[in-house]
């Protein structure tokens, strides 16, 4: 389902759209400018913000209007750039803001030219920081109008939305084609996946999608989740079909203890608890466990809450399983997230590193012996994946890596490395809408 395809499933928006804009370009400087995460400015406005108090329909207006902004904003930038002879004044406003979402209306959503330039002149109206740059929007709007468009169908617009720092390691870890087949995957809105916990089958009936990894079930035109047949039940939870894998790779866990690290929101932990695990689930944060608290109530499901610091946590028993969603770069989830492109660096990368290790030899000494391990990160970087094992393997002997058989995801076999490991590509399922990016591993203790 393409961003035109949203927007053109809308009804028009109840008031002038003004609001909506406005609210836009608030959270596309919070989300630039104070370089918090969309998924975290998105949340906080729909519970505290503009967000919670516009209309549904304009919500989701402005709530596309940032995500289209952030996905395509190096094509804005080069295409502004023909137009501003100069950089703005320092004391501009929002200025950039505003010419950035209404040029994003102008060259990637069917929004009316006449609207999105006088919204954009009226909204710079309103920033009294701004006010005195209201001619230059016009100008600059108008000739985006005009021009742009031809100008944007001459970039190439999967490598100049690719950071070149991420273009170049995927180009050396996968080759070229398939890091194009990746940043072109990007530019597309993902569809959402349900994960149910009784038979997908009757869920893709109920709501209109199809199955897809043999377990999840894929909807193109969701329209408001809380709204849909049995959320309210607790019969299913929002999970990408990638996410869902590595909870299979435990295998057959009825009755075991498990160990769910980093566990917040609960997706995985759900799994795991239908799959008839007993389950702690431990993370750190005081907000995300609160999440992942209402996620299982809403499921009628039961876990043990620790709210510690994984790398930190000694308890007193060891486990049958413990299952490691690593903190990562995100870089596999770009096209739900494509802030992630925009704020993260080869250095924030690098950063994670120590803790990724940290907290694989703390898994491993939470298991039995004969106990299994599996860990995964939701990144494209080989550094957060294949190279964080080879490391641990090497520097523990009590444990072995436990090669993935086809047999565990028949769905997705192409996606099993040379060394029995798990890298799912957001490029993979093209013809059902892909996947987010993934990586899991299966480790093992020695008896």
């Amino acid at each position: 389902m393409t961003d035109k395809d949203i927007l053109r499933s809308m009804k028009p928006p109840n008031s002038s759209g003004l609001e909506a804009r406005r609210t836009a370009v608030h959270l596309l400087h919070e989300i630039l400018g104070a370089r918090r995460p969309l998924s975290e400015a998105l949340a906080a406005s729909y519970q505290s913000g503009d967000l919670g108090r516009l209309p549904e329909r304009d919500a989701a207006l402005a709530r596309l209007i940032v995500i289209t902004s952030l996905r395509r904003l190096p094509q804005i930038n080069a295409v502004l750039k023909h137009f501003l002879k100069k950089k703005l004044p320092q004391k501009s406003g929002l200025c950039r803001e505003i010419l950035t979402i209404s040029a994003a209306q102008l060259l990637f959503l069917d929004v009316s030219p006449h609207a999105a330039v006088n919204l954009g002149v009226a909204l710079a109206a309103r920033d009294r920081h701004a006010r005195h740059l209201k001619a230059l929007v016009n100008a600059v709007l108008r000739r985006v109008t005009e021009h742009g468009p031809a100008i944007a169908a001459g970039q190439d617009a999967a490598r100049i939305n690719t950071p070149d720092w991420l273009w170049n390691s995927w180009a050396d870890a996968y080759g070229e084609s398939t890091a194009r087949a990746i940043a072109v995957r990007h530019l597309q809105e993902a569809a959402v996946d349900i994960t149910p916990a009784g038979d997908p089958e009757i869920w893709a009936e109920k709501l209109g999608g199809e199955i897809v990894l043999g377990h999840s079930v894929r909807l193109r035109k969701p329209g408001r989740i809380p709204a849909l047949a049995g959320f309210r039940e607790g019969a299913w939870w929002v999970q990408d079909a990638a996410a869902s894998l590595p909870v299979r790779l435990l295998g057959d866990i009825k009755g075991q203890h498990v160990a769910d690290l980093c566990a917040a929101p609960g997706g995985k932990t759900a799994q795991l608890i239908a799959n008839g695990a007993i389950v702690t689930a431990v993370d750190m944060s005081a907000s995300r466990m609160k999440r992942l608290r209402e996620n299982l109530a809403r499921l009628h499901m039961e876990a043990e809450f620790i709210l510690r610091d994984a790398a930190d946590w000694r308890p007193e028993r060891r486990f049958d399983a413990v299952l490691l969603d690593a903190p990562c770069s995100s870089t596999g989830t770009i096209r739900r997230h494509p802030d992630v492109q925009r704020l993260k660096t080869a250095q924030s990368l690098q950063n994670l590193i120590p803790l990724q290790d940290k907290l694989l030899h703390r898994a491993a000494q939470l298991l039995k012996p004969g106990g299994k391990l599996v860990y995964c990160v939701c990144s494209l970087q080989k550094e957060e994946g294949e190279d964080r094992i080879e490391a641990f393997l090497a520097a523990n002997s009590q444990i072995s890596r436990q090669p993935i058989t086809p047999q565990l995801v028949p769905f997705v076999k192409s996606a099993i490395t040379k060394n029995g490991d798990l890298r799912l590509l957001p490029s993979l399922l093209a013809e059902q809408g892909g996947m987010d990016g993934f990586f899991a591993a299966i480790l093992a203790k020695a008896p």
